[in-house]
């Protein structure tokens, strides 16, 4: 399995950074099932991060037709949501940078990897909001950081308060540490427990929470 993760302009290292180190390592741990790379939407390129963290390149071009696994991540910049995005610094914040994005050939890109049978599209902390703004997820199961959830919410998306939710070809982490279990929880999906447990064990990390999927009986409420 290839897996791509895409790179724009204003993405957040640790969203990128976490869930490429598990993957990677997982390919280690399994030899010629897993690969990955760095990905943008206009191919080979030095993309930078949010408030000029750093910057780091995309090695190619996000294919959906090579890639079984595609990973968006969220963005990092002031988190003023009723900022004005052109006032000063208002392009740099969370909501304009993920706004920009949709400029690109990305939301074209997501929407044929999410009507591929067998691809998977998996998103970090706000990088779920990339496919919901541009109206591709609407009424599935899906979460974000706890700050863009009534966000999300109002492009129709199904939120789910959970640090990981599987909703099947659409797996979504919460905020930017989840790239770490959510990078693990794709590992043991998609390559068995053993794979994820012996990442589990190199990175000296316990995952968090239970992965919510909408199986089973409905709880009552409390």
């Amino acid at each position: 399995m290839l897996c791509q993760i895409v790179l724009f302009d204003g993405f957040d290292p640790l969203d990128v950074i976490a869930p490429y180190e598990v993957l990677f390592a997982g390919s280690m741990a399994a030899p010629g099932q897993l690969s990955v790379e760095l990905v943008s939407a206009e191919g080979p390129r030095e993309v930078p991060s949010g408030a000029g963290l750093l910057t780091l390149r995309a090695t190619g071009r996000l294919d959906p037709r090579r890639a079984g696994l595609v990973l968006v991540p969220g963005a990092v910049g002031p988190l003023g949501a009723d900022a004005d995005a052109g006032g000063p610094g208002g392009e740099d914040t969370v909501p304009a940078l993920l706004a920009r994005s949709l400029s690109t050939g990305l939301p074209a890109l997501l929407k044929e990897a999410l009507e591929r049978p067998g691809t998977i599209v998996a998103t970090v902390c706000g990088g779920s909001l990339v496919p919901a703004m541009a109206g591709l997820i609407e009424g599935r199961h899906v979460t974000t950081n706890h700050l863009g959830l009534d966000a999300l919410a109002a492009t129709g998306a199904v939120t789910v308060d959970a640090r990981i939710v599987d909703d099947g070809d659409l797996v979504s982490g919460a905020g930017v540490t989840s790239g770490l279990d959510l990078g693990l929880h794709l590992l043991e999906r998609e390559l068995g427990p053993r794979i994820a447990h012996a990442v589990e064990r190199l990175f000296a990390h316990e995952r968090r929470g239970t992965v919510w999927r909408a199986t089973g009986p409905v709880p009552a409420a409390f």
